[in-house]
């Protein structure tokens, strides 16, 4: 009777502590992985040299999103390590021999190892994809089978959203490499057909004019990093002489930024009377 009772109040009091002090290690490292991944991610030094304050704000944000998946990825590593480990601490509490478990779990973590090889690779790419910063959620990128906005980031996959509204999931482990259209800044580029005879420094003058009053608009200011400038001619054909205008502009507003450009350079080269060619022929177009 003193055995089994000494066995009763021992035996769960053993193993209540043994949670108690999961509990509080797990709560613990979780609070001290979130406040050294936050400092280490905001103290660590950006690559880019910010020109405004909207892409310094941009980059706070990106700094922001990256600890807080990073320490939710510590977290997780943490809290399944301190439960394996407390569950074993249970187990050989209650008497139970937990080699054999041991030497089970090694067999069966070889042969999953050698199963999900694939998984594996996923899940180490997706670490380093957030680690790097190599995109976030909401950047415009090209990983090669598709370009999209990065919708969301999983240690597994990425999940974007194409041009055309169609949802794609792409695995990280597949992912070979990354054009990011939305990190510090993106090129709107502007190609401007004239008239082969057109007065180039007429051309010239005209969208430097046009850049200036943008560049000194106050709209701008969430489209444009700079002023346009007149980049030189581009090409040139017997039916018109293409001219670029280029200008650094917000991350994912490269778009408007150069619709806004075309619309200003047509509305000021109607009002000089430069023409632009009205019918452009491809060399594939048919006579």
């Amino acid at each position: 009777m003193d055995g089994a009772l000494h066995w009763f109040i021992g035996k769960p009091l053993q193993i209540a502590i043994i949670v108690a002090l999961a509990v509080v290690t797990r709560s613990v490292m979780a609070r001290l992985i979130e406040r050294l991944t936050h400092r280490a991610i905001t103290l660590r030094k950006s690559r880019h040299e910010f020109d405004t304050p909207a892409e310094a704000q941009l980059e706070a944000a990106r700094r922001e999103q990256r600890a807080a998946s990073i320490s939710q990825l510590l977290r997780s590593v943490v809290t399944v390590t301190i439960w394996s480990i407390a569950l074993l601490m249970g187990l050989a509490t209650l008497g139970i021999n937990i080699a054999p478990i041991l030497a089970s779990a090694g067999v069966v973590g070889v042969a999953l190892g050698f199963g999900a090889q694939t998984m594996v690779k996923d899940y180490l790419a997706g670490i380093f994809l957030i680690i790097e910063d190599q995109y976030g959620v909401g950047d415009l990128v090209d990983v090669g089978p598709v370009v999209g906005v990065v919708e969301s980031v999983e240690l597994r996959v990425t999940r974007l959203r194409d041009l055309s509204g169609v949802v794609w999931y792409v695995r990280n482990g597949e992912i070979l490499r990354v054009a990011n259209r939305s990190q510090g800044w993106t090129m709107a580029i502007v190609d401007v057909p004239v008239s082969y005879d057109t007065d180039l420094e007429q051309v010239r003058q005209i969208i430097e004019t046009v850049a200036e009053a943008m560049d000194n608009d106050p709209v701008f200011d969430e489209l444009l990093l700079d002023k346009p400038e007149y980049a030189g001619v581009e090409s040139v054909s017997g039916e018109a002489v293409v001219v670029r205008v280029t200008a650094r502009s917000l991350p994912d507003k490269q778009i408007a930024a150069s619709r806004e450009i075309r619309e200003r350079i047509k509305v000021a080269f109607d009002a000089a009377g430069i023409q632009v060619p009205a019918v452009l022929r491809f060399p594939n177009q048919q006579k």
